[in-house]
């Protein structure tokens, strides 16, 4: 059945049947028995949407015409003479666009009929005026034709029509429909079989409100065609209502609609002679109805907002846009990636005996090139000559000079020019000396932005796989936790799912105001709790976030782990600003990020330089780039952008919040001390501070916490206060192991209380203390449980 539908569609539009059936139904078409304001306006329209078929529409336009009368006709062909030459006319001006057509086809409508007129010799004073309104109604008729056949022959299948346009596509019908009136079989009206037809197809489609729209419209514009049809307004819009009432009960349903409200206006009319042929015009219009395919009211279907078609294509375009996106990012991905390779690919540096001829050659350049002795030394004695100057080349790579050092004896004696061979030598190592730190500053320089362009490449490639994730359809699920809140007696206006996905679940739902009753967190999240077998908790709340008093809430994962958080700090001297830094931050990916930075030395400057690294390391961290390409990134800002020694120390742990493993990161810190229970666990790493050399090598250490468990990180001043103690690390673990609290803040504040009563009160050093406590997330309302709701299924995601 398909594969026929197919072959009809191609059939019809290989021969361009649908513009001349329209051409011919609207040149028949009439208003008020003498007025034909259609011809005009669908040919100069169609002149700028379909040129290709314009022949063929003229033509059937002029058949249409000549069906009603001659006269008709010869008055229609005059007209589209007339329009044809207006629209070569106007393009002559350079206008090819709809901005004027309305005033040139009521230019072209009253002259046309005028010339008609005075052609004919029938001018008369009502004649004129007819002529001005035909004229009228045809400016009218092409604003109108300029919405609905755009939406006809090039309206897009994801774009939904506006109410307005809507109409126009309805007037656009219901004037092809004037053109059978007259048509009779057996007593039985085509005109009115039509109308119904397309009154039942569109109240099945777009519901009551489109059915009555359409009734009213269609019903308006057939009276205006046969006065004697007034009643066909009341008709039409109370069936269209009616039927489209019923839409939920499916065809029978609508069919049954529009059965009774034509039944009931023909009964209420009162004329029995009517009953019979309206119940048979319907019933007509109804097995039409059901027998048409239902791709082509679907397509229908596509252009009305609101309905699932049109939602369902609408999310087909922008599946298409999302991948497209996707595929985008992913190809800049692999370009950043290929970047990263060629940055990558270092120049093979030169082997020895090159290095050699190539030092050698710099020496004897300046010195034996121009020396009478060249010949002697390099041609005869080449050999003698040739060790001398690779002892030398040797010694003075081993002591950086050949002052106080013995020269070949041999090469000595016959050398003339000593002291100018001494000088090329150390000159030329020098510069040989300058030219490989240049080197390796370039090959650094390299390694660094290949490492960043590779970072870049990653997060690249991770958002386009989280754009395609986004794709999944869960319009399924939507419709289950509608249910399943309206089951609880909540009144539910929307729900949108971002993702199903475990551990990152994320739903926004809208729903009227609960006046403070916190239905999200007390209802709400317990029932997505029960039916998603995980978690979830309100990440967030806009309460009478709309003017019609409407609630929003996101909801997602809950995390497993939750982290408390205590510091306690103190500058130098008692002074108001340290050089210590700390930051907490949610990476917002199910990961919690700790950092100190300790800047070199004290006071404005070494905080400035510790909240630089933070802030640094905090933007590459949320960015999605890797942590050990971040503390480099921060390492090459530091040592770059200054020429002064700028260092700072960055102690880092990421903690993830649904393992509670953690991976620490420590550039020049202090060690950072786990206690569990009377246990207490160091966690080092050496590395030197971030800005000292231009590269380092990032060591990760990984730990897994438990709940219950104090992280315990700390500056230098804390860490080194007692100077007279050689074991810091023992003395830490036993002052940390004797504190009798676990409440994080008590800990911090206690910690560095003992390190400052230590030096008798004095704050010798700048000194922050940061101490994370880890326990199990329990929601708020976890002990609510929703009994015989329906388990949502996750759809699986396939990367």
């Amino acid at each position: 059945m398909s594969s026929l539908g197919e072959r009809v569609a191609e059939f019809v539009r290989r021969w361009n049947l649908l513009p001349i059936a329209m051409a011919f139904l609207l040149g028949r078409a009439s208003i008020l028995d003498e007025l034909s304001p259609f011809i005009v306006p669908y040919f100069m329209v169609m002149y700028y949407i379909r040129r290709d078929c314009l022949t063929v529409s003229g033509l059937a336009l002029l058949a249409g015409a000549f069906t009603l009368s001659v006269p008709i006709g010869i008055e229609a062909a005059i007209s589209l003479a007339v329009a044809f030459a207006a629209c070569k006319l106007s393009e002559r001006f350079r206008r090819k666009d709809f901005s004027f057509t309305p005033l040139i086809v009521l230019v072209t409508v009253f002259v046309s009929h005028l010339l008609f007129e005075v052609m004919t010799n029938q001018i008369t004073t009502y004649g004129v005026v007819m002529v001005g309104v035909e004229s009228v109604l045809s400016f009218v008729l092409t604003l109108i034709f300029i919405q609905s056949l755009s939406i006809i022959h090039l309206a897009k299948p994801y774009e939904p029509l506006k109410n307005e346009e809507i109409v126009c596509l309805v007037i656009l019908l219901a004037s092809l429909m004037t053109g059978t009136v007259g048509w009779m079989i057996q007593g039985i009206s085509m005109e009115h079989v039509l109308s119904r037809y397309l009154l039942v197809l569109f109240a099945f489609v777009g519901g009551g409100t489109v059915g009555a729209a359409v009734g009213v419209v269609t019903g308006l514009i057939l009276s205006l065609a046969d006065v004697s049809a007034l009643q066909q307004i009341n008709l039409l819009a109370f069936s269209g209502l009616l039927a489209g009432l019923l839409k939920e009960g499916g065809k029978l349903g609508v069919s049954a609609g529009l059965l009774i409200g034509t039944s009931i206006i023909a009964i209420y009319a009162g004329a029995d002679n009517t009953l019979y042929p309206s119940l048979i015009e319907t019933s007509l219009a109804v097995a039409l109805f059901i027998a048409t395919p239902a791709s082509l009211w679907k397509k229908v279907s596509r252009f009305i907002p609101g309905t699932h078609e049109n939602l369902q294509s609408h999310q087909e375009y922008m599946r298409r846009v999302r991948d497209v996106t996707a595929s985008k990012i992913q190809k800049f991905s692999e370009l950043f990636t290929q970047l990263s390779r060629s940055f990558a690919q270092t120049a093979e540096t030169p082997g020895g005996e090159e290095q050699v001829e190539a030092f050698l050659g710099g020496v004897t350049e300046s010195t034996c090139q121009r020396c009478w002795k060249r010949a002697q030394c390099w041609e005869r004695d080449a050999p003698l000559t040739y060790e001398a100057m690779r002892s030398m080349m040797e010694t003075v790579h081993e002591q950086g000079s050949l002052k106080g050092t013995p020269l070949p004896k041999e090469w000595e004696r016959k050398c003339v020019k000593t002291s100018k061979v001494v000088a090329a030598v150390e000159r030329e190592y020098e510069r040989h000396v300058t030219f490989d730190q240049l080197k390796k500053q370039i090959r650094e320089s390299r390694k660094l932005v290949a490492d960043q362009l590779s970072g870049v490449s990653r997060v690249m490639s991770d958002f386009a796989r989280e754009i395609k994730r986004e794709g999944i359809e869960l319009s399924f699920q939507e419709k289950q936790v509608s249910r399943a809140l309206e089951g609880l007696g909540l009144s539910i206006r929307r729900v949108d799912i971002h993702s199903l996905e475990e551990g990152k679940v994320d739903i926004e739902i809208s729903q009227p105001t609960c006046y403070g009753r916190d239905e999200c967190a007390k209802v709400v999240a317990p029932m997505l709790t029960e039916i998603l077998g995980e978690n979830i908790v309100v990440k967030e709340r806009h309460c009478d976030a709309f003017r019609d008093g409407t609630c929003k809430m996101c909801l997602s994962s809950a995390r497993t782990f939750e982290i408390d958080i205590g510091v306690a700090g103190a500058a130098k001297g008692g002074k108001l600003l340290s050089g210590d830094s700390f930051k907490t931050m949610d990476l917002g990916n199910g990961q919690m990020a700790l950092a100190i930075s300790d800047g070199m030395g004290n006071g404005e400057r070494a905080f400035m330089e510790s909240q630089s690294a933070l802030d640094m390391l905090q933007q590459l961290l949320q960015s999605g780039i890797d942590e050990k390409l971040a503390i480099k990134t921060v390492n090459a800002v530091l040592s770059l952008r200054s020429t002064d020694e700028i260092f700072a120390t960055v102690d880092l742990a990421l903690v993830d919040l649904q393992t509670a493993r953690t991976r620490f990161v420590k550039i020049g810190s202090t060690p950072s001390f786990i206690k569990r229970g009377n246990e207490v666990i160091t966690v080092t790493a050496s590395n030197l501070p971030a800005g000292i050399l231009d590269d380092i090598d990032v060591d990760v250490v990984t730990r897994t916490l438990k709940p219950g468990d104090l992280l315990i990180m700390m500056t230098d001043g804390i860490y080194e206060a007692p100077r007279h103690i050689e074991n810091r690390q023992m003395w830490m673990k036993r002052l940390i192991s004797e504190l009798e609290t676990d409440n994080p803040q008590d800990v911090a504040d206690l910690l560095l209380e003992k390190v400052i009563r230590h030096h008798y009160g004095e704050i010798v050093d700048d000194m922050t203390v940061l101490v994370a406590k880890v326990e199990r997330f329990v929601p708020e309302w976890s002990a609510i449980q929703v009994m015989g709701v329906e388990k949502v299924e996750r759809p699986r995601i396939v990367s």
